[in-house]
């Protein structure tokens, strides 16, 4: 047995690590959903990872985005950040009043906290980056 295979990390709070498995480089995240164990990226493409998540591709901002649950897009500066969809969702919700600006956060915590797990991927990401708008939103009509 090599060293490297000697001191290879397996396992994390019981679950497997396969490092290298799907190709090098190994991916993981970890946050609240994923434990400590975390989660390995898992491939949209069938392209190797190094260029699936290469500078060419935006595979990579995707992947921080949907595993983070967050967005690069800043509701008061949607022209840098933001995509076509989240720009026409801003336009929409910019001119609410308050009042409808909460239902909405609250409609959406609910979709993402309970519903979450029984979404589609994106349809999950696309509910999480609306939910970080409106959030900017409501706190911007605060101000």
């Amino acid at each position: 047995m090599s060293h490297w295979q000697k001191n290879q990390v397996r396992t994390i709070h019981g679950t497997g690590q396969n490092p290298g498995a799907g190709g090098w480089p190994t991916v993981r995240h970890f946050n609240k959903a994923t434990g400590y164990g975390g989660e390995a990226y898992k491939q949209k493409t069938s392209q190797a990872m190094c260029d699936e998540l290469g500078p060419k591709n935006d595979y990579m901002q995707q992947y921080v985005e949907e595993a983070g649950g967050t967005s690069l897009c800043n509701a008061n500066k949607p022209e840098t950040g933001c995509s076509d969809k989240q720009k026409e969702f801003i336009a929409k919700w910019s001119a609410k009043p308050k009042d409808d600006l909460q239902k909405q956060v609250d409609r959406l915590m609910g979709m993402v906290d309970k519903d979450g797990a029984s979404m589609k991927p994106e349809a999950l990401t696309w509910a999480k980056q609306r939910l970080a708008i409106v959030k900017q939103l409501h706190k911007k009509d605060e101000l």
